[in-house]
């Protein structure tokens, strides 16, 4: 039977002055963590040895996804000022936002923007009761595009400027849609990738656009009664292709982030990786049985974090917070700017 878990086992304490508040000016400059999962054995190395860690025949799976510049701040008709953040499109001019400001926001509300007024529908019920529904002046994607700003992760003690449009944005993004980057692809650069080619590694993609519900600390101190936040997503046929042809050549299929993770396990069936386009509510927690995913690439995430859990459950809970400890000490540059994991899995299919 499974051990029931609760959050506080996956605290850990971090100094405030190891989260990374700006981008390496290299992308594949950052460091590298590498943990065996089956034994705990960690070993330090720098993001741009990754061909030596990869062989040829292996598949790395990238998230496509492309940050849309989120959030957007105007103002009521009696000056207060609010701050619209984006969540998903729902229709061709309306949204589900996260509405901030100092007095209660109420329907009907017209918000004056840089690109004209939005306007407040309703609040959204049920699960998603901390949201509204707005209604844009023109097409949601576009709008925020235009007159929107990057959404940093709060985290980041720092307004978003010039270089975030760029770097909180990986080389493959081509899906507008997230409102959060899937960070551990911030690494790759077109450099590395070449490299990665020359050796005979291969590359798929898949779309998992990141929800602002990744940035929600859990609520609960017992998992079983936490309720994952709802992300879309697509793994198209050529990548279920892409996985047989690696599992008949004997190669393994790498997730590059939790993202990938997550839609990986969620679209299998069995051993097998089925095209499949939705939304999961997948909460990968210690003892998961993963299906897909033989090796794991990812950044240091936040204390008692859904994607901490998920990570524990790959490589053994023991031996990712130790991993994290050591992190700590060698004073590692953690979250979505900082440094990175290479995990081989603590399991065996």
């Amino acid at each position: 039977m499974r051990a029931l878990m609760q959050r506080a086992d996956f605290h850990y304490e971090l100094p405030p002055e190891l989260i990374a508040q700006a981008p390496h000016l290299q992308r594949s400059a950052s460091r590298l963590l590498c943990l065996d999962g089956a034994t705990g054995t960690l070993a330090d190395r720098h993001f741009a040895d990754l061909p030596f860690l990869l062989k040829a025949g292996d598949l790395l799976v990238f998230n496509d996804t492309r940050v849309v510049a989120a959030r957007l701040f105007g103002n009521k008709p009696s000056g207060g000022r609010v701050e619209i953040f984006l969540e998903r499109p729902v229709a061709e001019r309306r949204a589900w936002a996260q509405l901030r400001a100092s007095k209660a926001i109420r329907p009907d509300l017209l918000v004056t923007t840089a690109g004209g007024e939005v306007r407040v529908v309703a609040k959204v019920s049920g699960e998603a009761g901390d949201l509204w529904e707005i209604e844009t002046p023109s097409e949601v994607l576009a709008f925020f595009e235009a007159h929107g700003a990057v959404p940093l992760p709060p985290y980041i003690a720092r307004s978003a400027d010039t270089i975030d449009r760029e770097r909180y944005q990986s080389i493959f993004a081509r899906a507008p849609g997230a409102v959060a980057a899937p960070t551990a692809s911030l690494h790759f650069d077109a450099e590395l990738i070449a490299r990665l080619d020359g050796i005979g590694v291969q590359r798929a993609e898949l779309t998992l656009h990141v929800g602002a519900g990744t940035f929600q600390p859990l609520r609960v101190d017992n998992l079983d009664e936490h309720v994952m936040h709802a992300e879309r997503y697509e793994v198209p046929q050529s990548l279920a292709d892409a996985v047989a042809a690696c599992r008949t050549r004997g190669g393994r299929v790498v997730a590059v982030g939790t993202t990938v993770a997550r839609a990986l396990e969620s679209a299998a069936a069995g051993a097998k990786l089925a095209a499949t386009r939705g939304e999961t509510r997948l909460f990968i927690t210690p003892g998961y049985a993963f299906r897909i995913v033989d090796a794991l690439i990812t950044n240091f995430h936040l204390p008692e974090s859904t994607l901490l859990m998920l990570v524990s459950a790959f490589a053994g809970r023991g031996h990712v917070m130790a991993a994290y400890a050591h992190a700590v000490r060698e004073r590692y540059r953690f979250f979505s700017y900082g440094d990175a994991m290479f995990i081989t899995a603590g399991h065996q299919r």
